[in-house]
């Protein structure tokens, strides 16, 4: 068995970036930039009114003090009249501030005498209320680099000077293969000797909370042959198949022999955690194949912990996983020789170690809010001390 820092050390040395594509800007949240973008206009693109009021030269407005009002700019409203000296135009947010005009004043702070106007705002300044052409962006300066990933604001922001397409790194398609000759779909009944398949609903769940959309899912009996074919398929189509169930050494555990039938190097098999530890990882040219324990709590833990890296190294999208150390609420014993990922409940101030950490419970992983690491080494941690704990998304 290996550490789990040399595992996850192994999947950084073989998990490649994916190649990239074109996404059209609706499709493009969650996803990271594979290029930097520029702005190809500038933002605005005119002097525009942040707000309903009146523009105005404002030496003119020193001068003469009353202004005469002449007409009104609309948002849209394409006329370039040139303001007339001693003169004011009714405008609203978002219209163009005329030649001419270089302040505007909120309607609030007016008072309209006949068609004269009257300004009662004691802090009113030059330029007040008007964006400057480019004061957002200005054309051909860097927008966002390479490596962003992307938000709604990022998409609003892109919208707005006139971005339709972004490249981005591509997300990787996802087989998923459970196995087990137990196992019975929810919604069916249920015989003696079966559990429900939950596995795929996880994992499922857990990549499209991830971003990742394009997932498949496959059954396989506990029978060599048809585990071969089935990851055999798999192969040819996925970028990352995921296995789950067969892959300790009984007498119905096929993973490991399916793998090696189909050409799959083995980079490792075990590691020295609980829950977890019969992982096997193993790639066939730049595809990743891992073999993941039965047990659904297993499962879950090696896909934190393993598969969220593998990802985050093929498309660069962050996994929502952080990592941070806060004191325990109470002591803990383990024997040496495995790492720990116990499921816990975080508050921010303090972590507490949930009861019911046998791999085959589902319940306090649902109550969860982060795994605590507790290394192979350490027996024993006292209350209020310090060990890490990775909060899941």
């Amino acid at each position: 068995m290996i550490s789990v820092s040399e595992g996850k050390s192994l999947i950084r040395q073989h998990a490649r970036e994916l190649n990239t594509v074109p996404v059209v800007l609706s499709d493009a949240n969650g996803k990271v930039l594979a290029e930097d973008v520029y702005a190809a206009v500038d933002i605005p693109n005119y002097p525009q009114s942040s707000m309903d009021g009146y523009a105005f030269h404002f030496d003119d407005f020193q001068q003469h003090g009353k202004l005469i009002v002449n007409g009104e700019m609309a948002a849209g409203s394409a006329d370039k009249k040139p303001l007339p000296t001693a003169t004011a135009v009714r405008i609203f947010t978002g219209a163009a501030v005329p030649e001419g005009a270089d302040t505007v004043v909120m309607q609030e702070k007016t008072i309209i005498e006949g068609n004269h106007l009257l300004i009662s705002d004691e802090q009113i300044k030059k330029g007040n209320n008007v964006r400057l052409k480019g004061s957002e962006i200005k054309s051909g300066s860097l927008a966002l680099s390479k490596g962003h990933q992307i938000t709604p604001a990022t998409i609003g922001f892109m919208a707005g000077f006139g971005i339709t397409e972004l490249m981005v790194y591509r997300d990787p398609g996802i087989n998923i293969i459970v196995t087990g000759n137990e196992l019975q779909s929810p919604g069916k009944p249920l015989q003696y000797g079966q559990v429900y398949e939950s596995n795929s609903f996880t994992l499922s769940a857990a990549l499209k909370q991830a971003g990742i959309q394009n997932v498949e899912i496959y059954e396989s009996g506990d029978h060599l042959d048809e585990l071969t074919e089935t990851l055999k398929n798999c192969l040819s189509g996925a970028d990352v198949v995921i296995l789950t169930g067969g892959v300790s050494v009984g007498d119905y555990d096929f993973t490991l022999k399916a793998a090696e039938a189909c050409g799959i190097k083995t980079i490792f098999h075990k590691i020295k955690q609980r829950p977890g530890k019969p992982i096997f990882f193993g790639t066939k040219e730049e595809k990743l194949v891992f073999g993941l324990p039965g047990n659904p709590a297993s499962v879950l833990t090696c896909f934190y912990e393993y598969i969220c890296l593998a990802l985050e190294l093929m498309n660069h999208r962050k996994s929502g996983i952080e990592y941070v150390k806060l004191p325990l609420s109470a002591p803990f014993s383990k024997a040496a020789g495995l790492t720990h990922f116990l499921k816990g409940f975080q508050d921010g101030k303090s972590v507490r170690i949930l009861d019911a950490q046998e791999s085959f419970r589902m319940h306090s992983f649902a109550r969860a809010n982060c795994l605590v690491q507790i290394d192979e080494n350490i027996t024993n941690c006292g209350e209020g001390e310090m060990v890490e704990i990775h909060c899941l998304p």
